[in-house]
């Protein structure tokens, strides 16, 4: 609040002198002295442009330059290694045509200010100009969307058969995860089958889906191919892992997925930041109702063995809902219950 009301008064103080300005103006017209007012009106924006044009940059570069650990936290999956290549190629080919295209508007705006003893060049054409500024734009822009619809198309390929699957269902205001269990693979859903206890509507008729567990938080091992199968259960949410430079839709009715390695552990990450209680974060990046701030899940990366010693100690859902049982096919009942463990 207090950051509006500076913001409001800068405003009204900018507004209150551009009145004044104006009434001088329409002043010296009045007395007959406008050519002269024009003269230094126009000295005066063209001084202005140099000023605003230097405070601009300055103030652009020690922001970006303070608070860069904020908007760039440390890589930490084989694909965002490739990501951020291709965002810090961009930045900079499109930062330096930004750069020096602005500084020349604002130099031209004050060296081409107005002087009634200066007279226009008429510069009708010049062809090497035209093929310069297309062809130059045309091929970096090529090459810029080619490398990364190359790394796109990686990413949405199909993944590994080894890849852990995991599915995140979005729904007003929160995450729910479910494993794939010992094989890996995440059950058949019917939205049709969802109730107060069956929160993902687990279709029991699918046998990969008798050993899928559920767990509160998203744990996944290094090293090792993931597999994020993504829905949402009534309005749109996104998935969002900063370190792990990884963001997709959860879009109702439309499944989505996303796969990806990760390459450092949660403890190797601590270690890398100075800070023992850092923890990775899945959180949604769509503004989804007034509870939208409540999506976030913590993120644990284990190693390899920690992560396979930690999934066998997991219990499946249907063990722990035994009255699912019913759902089940008759021909499937015996293997549910020797997958399931609910003869434990």
């Amino acid at each position: 609040m207090f950051g509006f009301y500076i913001a409001l008064a800068v405003f009204l103080v900018v507004a209150i002198l551009l009145l004044i300005f104006r009434i001088s103006r329409l002043i010296n017209v009045v007395k007959g002295k406008g050519e002269e007012t024009t003269r230094s009106t126009n000295n005066t924006n063209a001084i202005l442009m140099i000023v605003f044009m230097v405070g601009f940059f300055g103030l652009s570069a020690w922001y970006s330059w303070a608070h860069f650990d904020a908007y760039d936290p440390p890589v930490a999956s084989d694909h965002g290694v490739l990501t951020d290549k291709l965002f810090w190629r961009t930045m900079w080919i499109t930062g330096i045509v930004f750069f020096i295209t602005n500084v020349l508007l604002f130099v031209f705006a004050y060296k081409y200010r107005f002087d009634k003893n200066r007279k226009a060049l008429f510069y009708p054409h010049n062809n090497k100009l035209e093929y310069l500024w297309t062809g130059v734009p045309a091929i970096v822009l090529t090459w810029l969307v080619i490398s990364g619809w190359m790394a796109w198309d990686g990413i949405m390929s199909e993944a590994p058969e080894d890849a852990e699957q995991i599915e995140i269902m979005g729904y007003q205001f929160a995450w729910s995860l479910r494993y794939g269990g010992m094989d890996n693979q995440v059950g058949d859903y019917d939205y049709r089958l969802i109730d107060a206890v069956n929160n993902h509507g687990q279709d029991f008729s699918d046998r990969a889906g008798f050993d899928d567990f559920q767990y509160r938080d998203l744990v996944i091992p290094k090293g090792k191919p993931v597999l994020l199968k993504i829905r949402a259960r009534d309005v749109l949410h996104s998935v969002y892992m900063p370190h792990m430079r990884l963001k997709m839709d959860a879009v109702p009715g439309m499944p989505t997925q996303f796969w990806f390695v990760a390459n450092k552990t949660t403890a190797e990450m601590r270690v890398e930041e100075g800070n023992p209680d850092f923890n990775y974060e899945l959180a949604c990046t769509e503004i989804c109702g007034e509870g939208h701030f409540s999506m976030k899940k913590t993120v644990t990366v284990l190693e390899p063995e920690e992560y396979e010693k930690w999934k066998a100690e997991q219990k499946a859902w249907l063990s722990k809902n035994p009255e699912y049982m019913s759902q089940v096919p008759d021909n499937l009942k015996e293997l549910a219950v020797v997958t399931a463990g609910i003869n434990e």
